[in-house]
């Protein structure tokens, strides 16, 4: 099982991937790779919560 400290720094990265997507995605007019990157956005966040529950029940 993954530490809480490698979960919140790959969601980390998953938040920022999430966020170039989207921008790139609304600069080409790609809204496929937009709404992509929003989806990778709240997966990263998903995952930091994931990481702060951890750390709470100690795991």
């Amino acid at each position: 099982m993954k530490t809480s400290t490698q979960d919140k720094a790959e969601g980390k990265w998953h938040k920022v991937k999430g966020k170039i997507k989207q921008v790139a995605g609304k600069v080409v007019g790609n809204r496929s790779l937009e709404v992509e990157g929003k989806a990778e956005n709240v997966d990263g966040k998903v995952q930091e919560k994931i990481a702060e529950i951890k750390a709470v029940v100690g795991k």
